[in-house]
């Protein structure tokens, strides 16, 4: 009995402590993609078109994918932010009107933490050049 309680005790305290980040997955990231290739583009020959091509996105600042005409609001919201991260591309993803009213994002976003780090794990695998680091 004691040995239960121990056991309970200690899953208590895991769940107190969060769980650990989910693991990112780039294939399963691939599929989510999916969903934004209307839009946008990786890969080598990627280009800008009704959203700017990823290529490299991450680690770089928002708003400086070069030719690209992004909106005065997404230029507003991105002036102080330093590079896209994990955490900044989450919440991006997520809700991207809610997080820039007027941006020319038309998507609703992705509602569920799987699809938000595996896509993510998607885009880093492009360089800028469009070559893939895996």
């Amino acid at each position: 009995m004691r040995y239960l309680t121990l056991f309970a005790a200690s899953a208590g305290l895991a769940l107190a402590l969060g769980a650990p980040a989910k693991a990112q997955d780039a294939e399963a990231g691939e599929q989510v993609f999916k969903r934004c290739q209307a839009c946008h583009k990786v890969g080598e020959g990627a280009a800008n078109g009704i959203g700017p091509q990823l290529n490299g996105i991450m680690n770089r600042a928002p708003a400086s994918i070069e030719g690209y005409s992004y909106s005065n609001n997404f230029n507003e919201w991105a002036a102080d932010k330093e590079q896209w991260d994990d955490e900044l591309m989450s919440t991006w993803l997520a809700d991207p009107r809610g997080t820039v009213q007027g941006t020319k994002m038309a998507f609703a976003g992705l509602k569920k933490e799987d699809e938000l780090a595996n896509v993510i794990a998607y885009l880093k695998t492009f360089n800028e050049d469009g070559t893939t680091s895996q």
